[in-house]
């Protein structure tokens, strides 16, 4: 009897547990992230004239993003994201000769999309690619006199990553992008670690 009673709880256990692997990574989550951002400038064409910065800066980054995974096959997955990433003590400042130039990239805007696999029911890896547009203030200050604003610059992002389902609706990830947020002349490329954490609904 006893034998029974067991054969048929772990049959119960595995008929409940299947459909729960098979909703993982589907529809909306949202989530927070924090980690390293390294800021390489060149040559930056801004709205206020041309900062010849030629340097690189690592700092702290934190923000927020949102996204909606579907499930087209068994073990792939789609999916849409928005998010924005606040930077911290990113400033990058450079004088020479006669000039000052000094751009903080303040925070930035991406929108992009996943496609990923699923090493197990619990275990995604994914490659990402999209847009980023930073919001930077800007200053300078040469013969013309100083000047200061904002600027924004945009560019295209590619990364990839692993994210794992620690619960049925929280999930852990870690990601690493590639930005190139320069043209038209100007260096800006950006590397970034990030660690998150996402909840789905």
């Amino acid at each position: 009897m006893k034998i029974k009673l067991a054969l048929f709880t772990l049959l119960l256990a595995s008929g409940t547990s299947q459909p729960l692997a098979a909703q993982s990574f589907e529809g909306p989550y949202v989530g927070a992230q924090a980690g390293w951002t390294q800021n390489k400038l060149g040559r930056v064409e801004t709205d206020l004239g041309t900062a010849r910065v030629n340097s690189s800066k690592d700092a702290v980054a934190a923000g927020i993003f949102a996204g909606y995974n579907i499930r087209p096959a068994d073990r792939i997955v789609l999916s849409g994201e928005a998010g924005v990433l606040f930077g911290f003590d990113d400033r990058l400042t450079r004088s020479y000769k006669d000039a000052v130039a000094t751009i903080n990239p303040e925070y930035s805007f991406d929108l992009g999309v996943r496609a990923g696999y699923l090493v197990t029911d619990r275990t995604l890896v994914y490659v990402r690619g999209g847009y980023e547009n930073v919001r930077a203030s800007v200053r300078l200050l040469d013969l013309e006199g100083p000047r200061r604003g904002k600027d924004n610059l945009d560019g295209w992002t590619v990364g990839g990553g692993v994210e794992r389902l620690l619960t049925q609706r929280l999930s852990a990830r870690l990601e690493y992008r590639y930005s190139d947020l320069g043209g038209s002349g100007s260096k800006f490329e950006r590397h970034q670690a990030l660690a998150g954490l996402a909840w789905h609904f």
